[in-house]
């Protein structure tokens, strides 16, 4: 290491943290270059810098930090990378001029709903303090609103959904990752075949594994309405469930809903099951918890109401590694995947520890563990090595807005692995990043389920020496 040049900086400059995430895999793809992090100095991000060896000067969190690590000393390198720096930032400022004859893009949310289609949704994605404004005035001139942001304040997410149910709207969210209208897909939403099953979801990963596991059962969804995970806590009371329930209902187009949940308050569960009673369409919930089903469990339950049998879900790849340690340690992009898979290891009585990346406090100004893996990855490669590391149990979530070959990274980590190695490859044959290819690169490192509930199995069974 001691012949790489470093070289940081701290701007005063604000950029969005996916959009930084861009330029930094530009900034790295330039000759002489071996790392490159452009990012705003949050906590999180100084730690991440540290944890690869650069020494940071003073920065807070309104500045950007520009860290450069290059293999050649020579100084025209260092010029042609932050020249890359300078391009790529100035690239993320520069507007497209409108065509002749065309008007210019809205520049506020305000304008763009005075031209929007009556009833159009609004997609609200800007930083989580930010966003009750956007949402507010789409609720007020008439819309749903669907916001994709997190770390949204709880008490503007009851306001806004308060507002909306006094008007007869839907919000969305907030940390609403995925959503479904009419088979038209948003945020991280998985490529599906059109059908007359609907989603409710307060749970936005717990959707794309039904998704998933219905699709390749050979049943199609056209509508999930995410709902945001705290939706049916007490502080909200399942006020977007509620509507998102109703429209489904009314909906002749669908013939069965399924109202998928991470761990929810028992009274709203219970005011909500006495909802469902009312309605005419049949509804299939799957609330996680402590002896409830688990996703697969549900997605099975719904196969066979409809009168399709269940296939034997996909496995791929081996075990390639002998447990040694006593821990099962998941580290997943998706939260209900994750609250899933320490459901049925407690349940096990298996000593595990799962951690969610993709949770608020670990995305505080950083993109979503779906688009930048950065942060698990190191992580993974810490656990792999770790002495107490029994089982290592992952998720990789494909669909919209997903990092476009999460397969790539991974391997390059998992190759070397020390410890066994359990997959959960959520997605369907239709979406971009190409489902069959990244199966067959994670199966040559690992053994991989398109079951979360599978694969954890699978993964507790390699603790007390079982085998396929």
């Amino acid at each position: 290491m001691s012949h790489l040049v470093q070289h940081v900086e701290v701007r005063s400059a604000y950029a969005d943290s996916v959009a930084l995430l861009q330029v930094s895999r530009t900034v790295a793809a330039l000759p002489g270059v071996t790392a490159a992090q452009v990012a705003m100095a949050t906590p999180l991000n100084l730690e991440v810098l540290t944890e690869m060896g650069f020494e940071l000067p003073h920065a807070g969190p309104n500045d950007m930090v520009v860290a450069l690590r290059l293999a050649d000393p020579d100084p025209a390198t260092l010029t042609t990378a932050v020249a890359g720096v300078d391009a790529a930032l100035l690239a993320l400022r520069t507007t497209r001029p409108a065509a002749a004859g065309q008007a210019a893009p809205p520049r506020t949310t305000a304008t763009a709903l005075r031209e929007a289609h009556p009833g159009d949704p609004v997609l609200v994605s800007v930083p989580g303090a930010s966003a009750v404004v956007e949402a507010a005035d789409a609720i007020a001139a008439g819309h749903d609103v669907m916001i994709f942001s997190d770390n949204v304040p709880l008490e503007h997410e009851v306001a806004l959904k308060r507002a909306a149910a006094e008007r007869g709207l839907l919000v969305m969210g907030p940390d609403c990752g995925t959503a479904l209208l009419d088979g038209v897909g948003l945020g991280f939403a998985n490529v599906t075949r059109p059908g007359r099953v609907g989603i409710v979801a307060a749970s936005g990963t717990g959707c794309q594994q039904l998704l998933a596991l219905l699709d390749h059962a050979g049943v199609g969804v056209s509508w999930a309405l995410g709902v945001g995970g705290r939706d049916l806590g007490s502080a909200v009371g399942g006020l977007a469930t509620r509507e998102a329930l109703r429209r489904l209902d009314a909906d002749p187009r669908v013939d069965r809903v399924v109202l998928v949940s991470k761990p929810p308050d028992d009274d709203v569960a219970s005011a909500l099951a006495s909802y469902v009673d009312t309605l005419g369409t049949p509804v299939t919930t799957a609330l996680l918890g402590p002896g409830r089903p688990d996703l697969t469990a549900v997605a099975e339950q719904v196969l066979a109401d409809l009168g399709v049998a269940a296939p034997t879900w996909p496995v791929a790849g081996q075990v390639l590694r002998e447990t040694r340690g006593e821990l099962l340690r998941g580290l997943f992009v998706g939260g209900t995947l994750a609250q899933e898979a320490q459901l049925l290891a407690r349940a096990a009585g298996a000593p595990h520890e799962v951690v969610d990346y993709g949770d608020d406090a670990l995305t505080q100004g950083r993109a979503h563990p779906m688009i930048d893996p950065a942060l698990r990855l190191e992580q993974l490669a810490h656990a792999l090595d770790h002495p107490r590391t029994g089982v290592v149990l992952l998720d990789v979530v494909l669909g919209h807005g997903a990092e476009p070959d999460p397969a790539s990274a991974l391997v390059r980590v998992l190759a070397g692995a020390a410890r066994p190695v359990v997959v959960t490859l959520v997605g369907t044959l239709a979406d971009p990043q190409d489902l069959l290819a990244q199966r067959a690169a994670l199966a040559e490192v690992a053994e991989v389920h398109l079951s979360n509930a599978g694969a954890t199995r699978r993964a507790l069974s390699l603790l007390t020496g079982g085998a396929r």
